[in-house]
C-alpha cells in the first residue's frame, strides 16, 4: 500500500519556527521600551521645552534658597565677618566652637521668652485667623449677585496690597492713646486707652492685624476650591430636601477639606514665624517681654549685637523645628485620609 501525498496537518508538521527578531528596525533604532517606562534620553527631548521654561525658576530656587543653607555652619563657629572682605573667606578662618553657641541659647531665658511669645501669637492666629477666610468664602459664595459678590471681594482683598507700616499707622489712627476711639470716649467723659502698647492685648491686636490684612488673600484660595464644586452636587441634595445648611455641611465643607488640610499642614510648619516685619515695628512700643519672637529674637542678636554664630544656631533651631512640625501635620493628614503636602 502506496503512502498518501497528502502535506500533513500543521499539528503533525512539528513545532513552528520562531520568526527572527530583528535587533534593529529599517530606520536603525533598537526595539521600543515598554509602555510607561520611557528611556531617559526620550522623556528629556519629549519635556525639553517645559524644562528650560523652568529651568531659571530652578536655577532661582537654588542659588536663593538652598545654596545659603551652607552658611548655616556659621552656628557652629565664632564668626566675625571683618577677617575678610569674602564672605567665604571669613567663614574659613572663623574658629570653631562647636556646640556652645547651642548650650548659651538654651541657658538663655529670654530665648524661652521668644519661643512662648512666638507659640502664644501662632495658636491665636491658628484658632481665631484661620477660620476667618473659609467662613468669608462661604458667605460670598453664598451672594446670588455676580456685581455684589466681586465688590465684597475686591474690598475685602484690597488691605492685602497694604504695607505693614500703612496697617500699623492705620491701627495706630484708630485704636492708639490718641486714636480716634479714644478721643471719642473722652469727649464724653470716659477714661482713653492705648491698646497699641498694652503688653495684655498685643497678641490680640497682632492677631486682629493679620486678619484685617491678609483675609482677602485666603479667600481666593477658598473660592477657587469652590469653583471646582460640581453644580450636580448641589442640585441632587436640594432634591433629596437638603436645606442651605445642611448642603453647606454634606456638600461644600468635604469639597473644602483636601485645601483646608493642605493650608493647615503648611501653616503649622509656618508655626514659628508669625510676621517679622508687623512685629519688629511694634517691639518697642511694648517690650521685649510681650513683643520678642523668634525671628526677631534673631535679629536682635545676629544684626544689631553682631553676635553671628548665636544668631544663626537660634534661626537653626527654628528650621529643624518646623521641618518637625510639617512632617508630623502631614502624617496626621495622612492619618486623616488627605493627601497633605505629599503622598504616603
Amino acid at each position: 500500500m502506496s503512502h498518501s501525498t497528502v502535506p500533513r496537518s500543521s499539528a503533525e508538521a512539528g513545532p513552528p519556527t520562531r520568526p527572527p527578531v530583528a535587533s534593529a528596525d529599517a530606520t536603525g533604532t533598537r526595539d521600543r521600551p515598554r509602555p510607561g517606562k520611557l528611556d531617559l534620553r526620550l522623556r528629556f527631548r519629549r519635556d525639553r521645552v517645559l524644562i528650560l521654561m523652568t529651568l531659571p525658576a530652578v536655577v532661582l530656587l537654588l542659588v536663593f534658597n538652598y545654596l545659603p543653607i551652607l552658611g548655616n555652619v556659621v552656628a557652629f563657629q565664632d564668626y566675625d565677618p571683618y577677617i575678610s572682605d569674602n564672605g567665604i573667606v571669613s567663614i574659613l578662618h572663623s574658629p570653631f566652637v562647636g556646640l556652645e553657641n547651642f548650650q548659651r541659647i538654651f541657658q538663655d531665658a529670654d530665648f524661652w521668652s521668644a519661643v512662648r511669645n512666638t507659640l502664644v501669637l501662632f495658636f491665636l492666629q491658628l484658632v481665631l485667623f484661620f477660620p476667618v477666610p473659609i467662613l468669608l468664602a462661604l458667605l460670598i459664595n453664598s451672594v446670588v449677585r455676580p456685581r455684589v459678590r466681586a465688590v465684597a471681594q475686591a474690598v475685602l482683598y484690597l488691605p492685602h496690597f497694604f504695607s505693614w507700616v500703612l496697617v500699623i499707622a492705620v491701627f495706630q489712627q484708630m485704636f492708639g492713646g490718641a486714636g480716634m476711639l479714644a478721643q471719642l470716649l473722652r469727649q464724653h467723659g470716659y477714661d482713653g486707652f492705648d491698646l497699641m502698647t498694652d503688653p495684655h492685648t498685643f497678641p490680640l491686636l497682632v492677631t486682629a492685624q493679620s486678619v484685617w490684612k491678609d483675609a482677602g488673600w485666603g479667600i481666593i484660595v477658598f473660592l477657587a476650591a469652590l469653583a471646582s464644586v460640581p453644580q450636580d452636587l448641589y442640585e441632587a441634595a436640594a432634591m433629596d430636601g437638603a436645606g442651605r445648611r445642611r448642603r453647606m455641611w454634606h456638600v461644600t465643607l468635604p469639597a473644602l477639606r483636601p485645601v483646608i488640610a493642605l493650608l493647615l499642614v503648611l501653616r503649622v510648619g509656618d508655626a514659628l514665624t508669625v510676621g517679622f516685619e508687623q512685629i519688629l515695628l511694634q517691639r518697642d512700643a511694648v517690650g521685649p517681654d510681650a513683643g520678642e519672637i523668634l525671628d526677631t529674637f534673631v535679629w536682635w542678636h545676629g544684626v544689631r549685637n553682631q553676635d553671628f554664630g548665636y544668631a544663626a544656631a537660634a534661626g537653626l533651631i527654628k528650621g529643624v523645628v518646623s521641618i518637625g512640625l510639617v512632617l508630623a501635620a502631614n502624617k496626621v493628614a495622612h492619618l486623616m485620609g488627605e493627601q497633605g503636602v505629599y503622598k504616603k
